[in-house]
Formats: structure tokens, sequence, C-alpha cells
């Protein structure tokens, strides 16, 4: 049984995953003053890295071999945190308040974080198993998908999401013949509008990338390697079309690795429900980052986000509530994906049934879409434009209602879109142009 070596409680905080949330949390309680045990277990060996650059710069030939590490080995050690490495848990016994390792060993904790993150939504047709067939969600994906694109080589990307058009914009760039199979009728259609999605279909067009939409894939087709046996040679849709492919990424979203906290008997719906101090349904155990589903303190709704902002805020949320301290303000979420060079930012959590307003021109390669719900600004998209995306992230903070017409003109700064008067929205067009 491994115990803490703190001066207080017998046992240490005990954090499951060494992701962003999961090492932020360590550091949060070092930086609030924690002063007992705390154990990070992490399933990689090595030190623990960032994620956004596997599917972005480290893909790039002039990329390092190694993914940027989110903390020198000396923080660990200086720090005080025992940092376990390639050891997995396996199992939570919440009575005896023990987490049971691969190892076969036994940790006790005191306060246990759920930091595990989410994994890639397996592919599940025939051929799915095939070399050749990739997702991208570690370090080694991204390594080993690096040298797979090679100049020349025929590459098929199932989803248009975040990370198929970012993988995309890396195999185009070096000389990959890349091709796009998307089920629905645009790119990045759950996350952003149509304007959004067109702009970037057009840009990847322009780097040589195909889409096929409404593509239901049914199976990967495998062929005779020149060296040992079959490997992916192709992807099969509905109609019947096989697109060649030597490379196959599966990009169809993630999944929450919520399973061992289900098996625990915590509450768990598409993700582990946790409160706004990030305490789960055992108030003796927390989670945080992609692995969560909260209601929003921006809009009151159900949602779990996948993005570094929130696994950052929710640590500093766990670890504020373990020390008994003050938690900094919710912030309002974030996002960024950059395809071709070109950056996209949003602020907000977009809805289907949200106003799209357009401000400035698309083909100008500058401009925003803004997302009005029952006249407040919700979310906002950003193309070239910091001062957009910086004013949105205040006025959906503030809950502001928004003029729709002024709105819609790129002339007048987004701050200044407020009405004076509700009631008189258009005199307040008519004096903000005069």
């Amino acid at each position: 049984m491994r115990n803490g070596t703190g001066t207080g409680t017998a046992a240490p905080v005990v954090i499951i995953g060494a992701g962003h949330s999961g090492v932020a949390v360590a550091a949060g309680l070092r930086a609030r003053g924690w002063e007992d045990g705390i154990v990070l277990i992490d399933a990689e060996n090595g030190l623990p890295y960032e994620r956004p650059p596997l599917s972005k710069e480290l893909l790039k030939d002039s990329a390092p071999y190694e993914a940027a590490v989110l903390r020198k080995e000396r923080f660990y050690a200086d720090k005080g945190i025992d940092r376990l490495a390639g050891v997995t848990a396996e199992s939570i016994d919440r009575n005896g308040r023990t987490v049971l390792l691969s190892d076969g060993t036994r940790q006790a904790y005191h306060r246990l974080v759920i930091a595990t993150g989410s994994r890639a939504r397996p592919l599940t047709v025939p051929g799915a198993g095939l070399p050749g067939v990739r997702s991208l969600r570690t370090r080694d994906d991204a390594l080993e998908l690096k040298r797979l694109l090679v100049p020349g080589a025929r590459v098929a990307i199932i989803g248009a999401g975040y990370i198929g058009l970012e993988v995309a914009a890396a195999a185009a760039a070096k000389d990959c013949d890349v091709t796009v199979l998307e089920f629905q009728d645009r790119v990045m259609s759950r996350v952003t509008s149509a304007p959004v999605s067109h702009h970037f279909e057009q840009l990847h067009g322009r780097h040589g990338v195909r889409f096929v939409f409404g593509a239901a894939v049914t199976s990967i087709v495998g062929g005779q390697a020149i060296v040992g046996g079959q490997r992916a040679q192709g992807v099969t849709v509905a109609d019947g079309t096989v697109f060649p492919a030597d490379v196959v990424l599966a990009g169809i979203g993630v999944l929450p690795n919520q399973e061992m906290a289900a098996d625990a008997g915590l509450d768990c719906r598409d993700g582990i429900l946790v409160d706004e101090d990030g305490r789960t349904s055992d108030p003796a155990i927390y989670a945080s980052g992609d692995v969560t589903r909260f209601t929003s303190p921006i809009d009151g709704e159900s949602q779990r986000l996948e993005c570094i902002q929130n696994a950052l805020a929710q640590a500093d949320r766990v670890a504020a509530h373990i020390t008994g301290q003050v938690a900094a303000e919710p912030e309002v979420p974030w996002f960024w994906t950059v395809q071709h060079g070109v950056r996209l930012q949003t602020a907000g959590v977009r809805r289907p049934e949200d106003q799209v307003i357009v401000r400035g021109e698309p083909s100008g390669g500058k401009f925003s879409v803004v997302y009005l719900r029952d006249g407040r600004l919700a979310a906002v998209d950003t193309i070239a434009n910091l001062s957009d995306f910086r004013a949105a992230k205040r006025l959906i903070a503030q809950g502001a209602p928004i003029d729709p017409a002024l709105s819609a003109d790129p002339a007048i700064p987004l701050a200044d879109t407020i009405p004076t008067n509700p009631d008189h929205a258009g005199a307040d067009l008519a004096a903000a142009r005069s």
C-alpha cells in the first residue's frame, strides 16, 4: 500500500491522468500552499506533454521529435510531486479510499482527482484494424502518423472536424494526395456555422485537399503489402465508391474516459458529472478536464468541453476547493484551430438555433461571425480579428444585449454594438453611422 509523505493527512491527493488538467491540479495545489503528498498517475512513459501540437506543429518536418513538455522534470521533484509514469489506474475502492494500479499495488488517497481525459472514438467498420488505419490522440500516434505522411502518399481522412482538418493541412503541406470524407454537408458542422465552414473548405481546396460530403464509410479495403501481410489500401463509402488510400485517419470525435468512474458508482452521463467546484457525486472525489460534464456558469447548459482553457480552469477550481480557497471567476470558454496557417478563434459555445451575423467579408481573409441568442451575444468565431475576439469574450461574460444591425457592420467596434435603448435600436444604428 502506497501512502503519502506529507505533514498532515496520512494519505495524499492522488491525481489520475497527467494531461493539461491533471498536471495543472498538481501545480495548483502547491501554488495554493498544499503541503501534504501529491501523487500524479501517468499512463504514458516520459514527461507529460502538450496535446494541441500533436495535430499541428509536431506533424511538420521541421518539428522536434518530441512534443513540448508541460513541466520540466525538475519541477515535479522541486514541488514534491510523486509522478508514477507508465502505470494505469485500474479501479477505485471508494470505501477504502484506494486506487488499484496496473502494477498490482494500491494507492491510498485523501482526495482523488480523476483527470483521465478522452480517447479517439474508434472506427468500427470492417477493416478498421488494418495497418495504415490511424487515430490521433497521443504523442506516439502523432509520431507514427508523421512517419506515414510522405510526399505522394494517398491520405484519406474520415471526419472534417478540427483534428481531421488540421491533419489534412499538414498532409497537404507534405505533398500528400488528401481526400476528406465527411458524413455531414460541410466541414466543422458541429462547432461552427456555414460561413466559417465554407471559408475553410475553400482554403483547403486552394491547397489541393478534396472533400466528399454525405460520405458514409462502410469499410476499409485491404490489399497485399510489398512486405508483410495486408494493409489498408482504400476506403469504401455507402454508394460503393472506393477511395484509394495508403493512410487512413479516423477523426470522428472522442469519448470521455469515464468507465473507471462509472464502475465505481460515480454519476456519469457522457462525462463524469461535477459541480462548480469539480466535485463528483462522492465528496472525496473530484474530476477535471475533458472527462467531465457540468452546468455552464455562463448559460446554464449542461456541457462537456474539449479545450485547454476549460481543462485549466477546472483544475484551478479543484485545487482551490481542496485547499479551502476561492477560485478565479469562471471564464468564457474559448477554442482555436490553425489550418494552412489560418487561425480560427472561438469564444463561447454556439448552438445551431443561434442567429448568425457575419461581420466583414470572408473573401478578404479577415472577418467574424457573431451568434445571438435571445438578443444577447452567445458566441463568436473570428478569423484574423483579435479585437473582435477579445471584445466578444467580455460581452459574452456580461450577458450583454447586442443590436443585430450594429453587429453586422465591421466598421463599428463590437464593444459599441450594445444598444443604448433596446427599444430604439434602429435609432442607435443611425446615430452610430452619422
